[in-house]
């Protein structure tokens, strides 16, 4: 007798098969740590078998990097959206608070998953590669603001400035993302970026 599936799963090309189970997988990450997270349990909320998931990638490794990629993608492109609807002689420091503002409304979203992000230990090596190309990103973006002077102060100053924000923004996490302490924490991280560079004209 033919096998009758209650549940039958929908075939879709392999641009959008490969999307849903990103998704499903940034959502299966986001309300648990990578380590307790299993590919059928992705699989499942994929509506896909997990097979298949192993088809598109080949270890929930690989999975978790396309996640992570994907966010930061995301999140590069809210930033530069935001900076690019001010206004052209918009200040500097307007713009970078602007890009902060998106920020905080990503880690308030996912803070759990944001900061698991900062303990190497917590997540694969594959990940750690893309969070550094991104961080790389972050800084020369900075400096395409800015026009900093090419002298080593300014390039510790560039790199600083995002350490910063770290310490800073998991202090936030850690404290519920109140909502009356983004705006202090957006004011200390300008300040601290202005104190290193010693100018926002640097």
């Amino acid at each position: 007798m033919p096998r009758k599936d209650l549940h039958p799963r929908q075939r879709l090309d392999a641009p959008t098969r490969t999307s849903a189970i990103i998704d499903a997988a940034a959502d299966c990450f986001t309300r648990r740590p990578y380590a307790e997270v299993t590919v059928a349990e992705i699989a499942a909320a994929a509506g896909a078998s997990e097979p298949l998931v192993y088809r598109y990638f080949a270890t929930k490794a690989t999975l978790y990097a396309a996640v992570v990629r994907h966010a930061v993608t995301e999140l590069g492109a809210a930033q530069r959206a935001a900076i690019a609807a001010l206004h052209p002689l918009t200040p500097v420091h307007a713009k970078i608070r602007a890009s902060l503002g998106v920020y905080l409304d990503h880690i308030e979203h996912h803070p759990r998953a944001w900061a698991d992000g900062l303990d190497a230990t917590q997540e694969p090596p594959e990940a750690l590669v893309v969070r550094t190309a991104a961080r790389e990103t972050y800084v020369t973006e900075l400096a395409g603001l800015l026009s900093p002077n090419p002298g080593a102060r300014h390039r510790y100053a560039l790199w600083g400035y995002f350490g910063f924000l770290d310490g800073a923004c998991l202090a936030w996490t850690r404290a519920g993302c109140p909502a009356d302490e983004r705006s202090p924490l957006i004011e200390a991280a300008l300040g601290s970026l202005q104190g290193a560079l010693g100018d926002w004209a640097a």
